[in-house]
C-alpha cells in the first residue's frame, strides 16, 4: 500500500445534505488547508460533472479546488496537468466510465504523478467509475445478477493504487454480488470489495479500512478458495466455488487488510 489514504466510493453519495463521505475526504486532504484536484476525464459529461465537484468540496471548505480538464491522452501528458496534480493535497475522480478513464490516464505523465503524490502522502477518492478504476485489477464492465457466471465480468487494469482490491460499486443498488465473485474466482488472491451507493471504504496506508456512510461493503476473501471450476464452465454457466468467505460491514465497521480480518465497532 502507498502512503496517501484511498476514499473508494460506491457512487450517489450526498452532495446536498449531510454531505458525511464527501466531507470526510475534504477533512482527509487537510480541511480548511485543503488543495483538491478533481479529474472528471471519465465523464461523458467532464465539464458538468467536475463543476459540481468544485462547488461541493469548495462549499465544504477546501481552500483552493481546480478541476483538470483531460479530454485526450495529450492532455495527461502536458506541463500545466502534472503541475496542478503536484500541488495538491486530495485528488478526485468522479463517475462515468473506469474504462475511459485510464485508457486516458493509462502510462502518461499524470498517472506517474499520481503514484508520486500517493506514495508522498496525498489522499486520493473515486466515486463509481473512479472507484473502481482505483483497483490495479479492475472491474472494466459487467452484468448483475446473485450467482457468479462465466463470462459475467470483464477485467482489464486500473490506475493501481490498491493493488490487493477489485473493487465494485452500485453494489447492491445493481447486484453485483455475482460479478464481484466471479472476478475473485479468477483472482483468488485478491480481496473483492463491493461498496453500495452513498458509502466509502476509508483506507490507511497501515492497511487499514474502515465504513463511512449509510450503506454497507461487501468484502468477497476467496485466499482460503479450496476448489472452482471456472476453467471449466462453459458459456454463461455458474460457477462452483468452494470456502469463500463473505463479509457485510456497515458504519463503523473496519477491515485489516493485512491479516484479512474484518474489525467490529469500537463498544461504547
Amino acid at each position: 500500500m502507498a502512503h496517501g489514504a484511498l476514499l473508494p466510493i460506491g457512487g450517489a453519495e450526498d452532495k446536498t445534505a449531510k454531505r458525511t463521505v464527501l466531507s470526510r475526504f475534504v477533512a482527509l486532504c487537510g480541511g480548511s488547508a485543503a488543495r483538491i484536484a478533481v479529474i472528471a476525464a471519465a465523464s461523458a459529461v467532464p465539464e458538468e460533472s467536475g463543476g459540481r465537484y468544485v462547488e461541493v468540496f469548495s462549499a465544504l471548505g477546501a481552500a483552493q479546488v481546480e478541476a483538470i480538464p483531460i479530454k485526450a491522452r495529450r492532455d495527461a501528458e502536458s506541463d500545466e496537468a502534472v503541475a496542478a496534480l503536484r500541488a495538491a493535497t486530495g485528488i478526485f475522480f468522479t463517475g462515468g466510465d473506469q474504462l475511459k478513464l485510464v485508457g486516458l490516464l493509462g502510462g502518461t505523465r499524470l498517472h506517474s504523478a499520481l503514484h508520486e503524490q500517493h506514495a508522498a502522502g496525498v489522499t486520493v477518492g473515486g466515486t463509481s467509475a473512479g472507484a473502481s478504476a482505483l483497483s490495479l485489477h479492475m472491474i472494466a464492465f459487467g452484468r448483475g445478477g446473485a450467482a457468479p457466471q462465466q463470462r459475467m465480468v470483464q477485467l482489464a487494469a486500473g490506475l493501481g493504487l490498491c493493488a490487493p482490491l477489485i473493487i465494485d460499486q452500485h453494489f447492491r443498488q445493481r447486484d453485483r454480488i455475482g460479478r464481484l465473485l466471479a472476478a475473485v474466482a479468477l483472482n483468488p488472491q485478491l480481496l473483492g470489495v463491493g461498496i453500495d451507493e452513498n458509502t466509502a471504504l476509508l483506507i490507511t496506508a497501515a492497511g487499514r479500512a474502515e465504513v463511512i456512510g449509510s450503506g454497507s461493503v461487501t468484502v468477497v476473501d476467496g485466499g482460503a478458495l479450496s476448489y472452482t471450476d471456472t476453467h471449466a464452465v462453459k458459456g454463461y454457466g455458474v460457477i462452483a466455488l468452494h470456502d469463500v468467505r463473505l463479509h457485510i460491514l456497515t458504519a463503523g465497521h473496519g477491515y485489516d487488510l493485512n491479516r484479512r480480518q474484518p474489525i467490529p465497532p469500537a463498544s461504547p
